[in-house]
């Protein structure tokens, strides 16, 4: 898309809509999951309906998701033409995934106190570091942006993956990530003029 900026001179706008899943399955409740495969609740099902119809009068020229069954679950529900792309999956948390939050404190003490404390800077035992999916999120998001300039497009994942991008475009320190909420079906706009981003919407629908 083009629209007219300093001194009505038309400039490429490219917009990316960042959609977080809806709620998770039942199972998910209290049990720390990343990479763990879990589908949409019905009420996870009925909040990407409503943001289907949110989108119903806007134009999307393409959706990626995470491979996530949740994500991939949402994204389907848009109705749109959808790629996933394994590089916006949730942070892999190794040995902590599928346990109670009780669980991992009690096994995994001194992780546990360090991802409380410090969530940016922890390496989850045989799992990943947020530096590490950083790099893949931002990875996958450039090739995103090149391939699209000019486009409206979506991308279905996590809250995770939308904070370090959000962050990202904002220019915010690790250790402001989580000021960025990120609710079920949360929809977020940015909108990139000659490349510069800026934050049109956030958490909207």
């Amino acid at each position: 898309m083009r629209k007219r900026g300093f001194a009505g001179v038309l400039m490429d706008v490219t917009r990316v809509w960042l959609i977080r899943h809806g709620e998770p399955a039942a199972r998910a409740k209290n049990r720390c999951y990343g990479k763990l495969d879990i589908g949409l609740s019905e009420e996870g099902r009925s909040q990407m309906a409503r943001v289907a119809d949110y989108f119903a009068a806007r134009p999307l020229d393409l959706v990626y998701c995470s491979p996530r069954s949740r994500a991939a679950e949402s994204a389907a529900i848009l109705g749109r033409p959808t790629h996933e792309v394994a590089e916006l999956a949730e942070i892999d948390f190794g040995e902590f995934e599928g346990l109670l939050y009780d669980e991992i404190a009690a096994r995994y003490p001194e992780a546990y106190q360090q991802w409380m404390e410090k969530p940016t800077e922890v390496r989850f035992p045989n799992g990943e570091c947020f530096s590490e999916m950083r790099e893949r999120v931002l990875r996958a998001f450039q090739l995103v942006l090149a391939r699209h300039e000019g486009d409206t497009v979506a991308l279905v994942s996590h809250g995770g993956v939308n904070r370090i991008i959000i962050a990202w475009a904002l220019r915010m320190p690790d250790d402001c990530l989580f000021r960025l909420a990120q609710p079920y079906a949360a929809v977020s706009l940015l909108e990139f003029v000659e490349g510069v981003p800026s934050l049109r919407v956030l958490n909207g629908s």
